[in-house]
């Protein structure tokens, strides 16, 4: 039999994540972001899931092209916009709308030269330094789209940096909407500036006639730990699940693992789990990293190795060779071991896990 480790994708909660967003965003487009292979989990195991959105947003054209192959023809955005004047062709080709957030990408679309309807987003630098144009040039870079023959449509946007807290003291999407709403206020246009945090957090302050849903689709909290999953009504989308393969019994003073880093103050049971940072989890999870073993939240001790770890079995009667261990996501019998809890233990986030499984990983749909 294979190794018995498994990431199980769960339709139910991906479905459930998306008509939360529904349910804030009433009056909204909601786009399901599916970058990075859908966050880790694959665009083929969540468009069923994720077809009933309005729309999918990514980076890829590769990505772009598989979610056509699976029969989407609604809308479909590039955050990032165009990388070379060819991917216009593309755009053409596969009906894609595109972000532009520098001059180039504005001279590739006025040299283009073949008749098109290019479906636009145009990207301010609200505030977050990252990709846009500076509110004191965007109304400029606006113009000259709105010039052209070829550009059918222009919606504004802009992404938040701390939709999930303060900043300086001060709410955090003050310092970007503020300049955002002063630029645009004048020019026509829909926008598209919620992002998970924002969709979750202030849904009641922000106008966003396209919402960009990611990470809270993928049972993930925005805000956590200000709000877990459940305060938000999200589930779980992944579990990744394996075995424990060898149980050791040590004495006080014995140690476990590479560097000799945890060593027993009594006597005590551990497991040994078939996974490791070959499989995705991280090997700067400390000793105490939350872990469910028989549906029972005890923790990881020692230092991660390649293809195993280690946890501590004590207070687990049932515990044995074959006993199902949930690194992150929900046991068999339904207890939740939330990705952040996990994530925080790490130092790094939800997002970073559910994309680092690596493919020697055998994904399971569950329907």
């Amino acid at each position: 039999m294979p190794r018995p480790i498994t990431a199980v994708i769960h339709r139910q909660a991906l479905q459930n994540n998306l008509a939360v967003v529904r349910k804030v965003m009433p009056n909204s487009k909601v786009f399901a972001v599916v970058k990075a292979n859908a966050y880790g989990h694959g665009i083929e195991r969540v468009y069923e899931a994720f077809k009933a959105a309005d729309g999918f947003a990514l980076l890829d054209l590769g990505e772009a092209k598989r979610i056509r192959a699976l029969g989407w023809t609604g809308p479909i955005l590039l955050l990032e916009g165009i990388f070379s004047p060819q991917d216009l062709f593309d755009c053409v080709q596969y009906q894609l709308s595109f972000t532009i957030h520098s001059e180039a990408q504005i001279e590739w679309v006025e040299k283009h030269p073949y008749p098109a309807q290019f479906d636009v987003c145009l990207k301010m630098n609200s505030g977050m330094n990252r990709l846009g144009f500076k509110p004191q040039h965007y109304v400029q870079a606006w113009e000259r789209l709105n010039n052209l023959a070829n550009v059918s449509k222009i919606t504004h946007m802009m992404h938040f940096s701390d939709a999930d807290g303060e900043r300086f003291g001060q709410q955090g999407i003050d310092y970007q909407i503020t300049a955002f709403e002063e630029i645009i206020k004048d020019l026509p246009g829909e926008r598209s500036v919620s992002n998970s945090a924002a969709i979750l957090r202030y849904q009641d302050q922000l106008k966003s006639d396209y919402a960009r849903s990611g990470i809270m689709l993928y049972g993930s909290s925005p805000d956590y730990p200000t709000h877990s999953i459940a305060d938000w009504g999200l589930q779980p989308t992944m579990s990744l699940r394996s075995e424990i393969i060898s149980v050791q019994h040590l004495e006080p003073n014995e140690s476990v693992g590479y560097g000799s880093n945890f060593v027993a103050e009594q006597p005590m049971t551990i497991g040994i789990v078939a996974c490791g940072y070959a499989d995705g989890y991280q090997r700067i999870s400390p000793t105490g990293t939350p872990v469910l073993v028989d549906s029972v939240l005890t923790r990881t001790i020692g230092r991660v190795s390649m293809d195993m770890l280690a946890v501590d079995l004590t207070g687990i009667e049932s515990a044995k060779v074959g006993s199902e261990v949930v690194l992150w996501g929900q046991s068999s019998t339904g207890v939740v071991l939330p990705i952040d809890d996990v994530a925080v233990s790490s130092g790094t986030v939800g997002y970073e896990l559910m994309c680092a499984v690596t493919a020697r990983v055998q994904f399971i749909n569950q329907v």
